[in-house]
């Protein structure tokens, strides 16, 4: 039998179309994208989320959004294994 995986939530606010790519942490479980990508077909959120993934040391797959897809304030999902 599977063991049944942790999930964390984490808030993120993406600011598209900045002069440069990073991030700043806020809080325990709040972050604060600033992503060179335009707002459009989601690459400003994939952006987003490859900064986090680094930021957290984790593959981008176990990142999901689960909310506020096409807005600037996000919740996203980590699922740890």
């Amino acid at each position: 039998m599977r063991e049944a995986a942790a999930i964390e939530l984490i808030r993120l606010k993406v600011h598209p179309h900045a002069r440069e790519d990073r991030l700043e942490r806020r809080g325990a479980a709040h972050y604060e994208a600033w992503v060179r990508a335009r707002a459009e077909r989601g690459l400003a959120t994939a952006a987003a989320l490859a900064l986090l993934a680094r930021e957290l040391a984790c593959p981008v797959k176990t990142l999901r959004v689960i909310k506020g897809a096409t807005s600037p304030s996000k919740i996203v999902s980590r699922l740890d294994r």
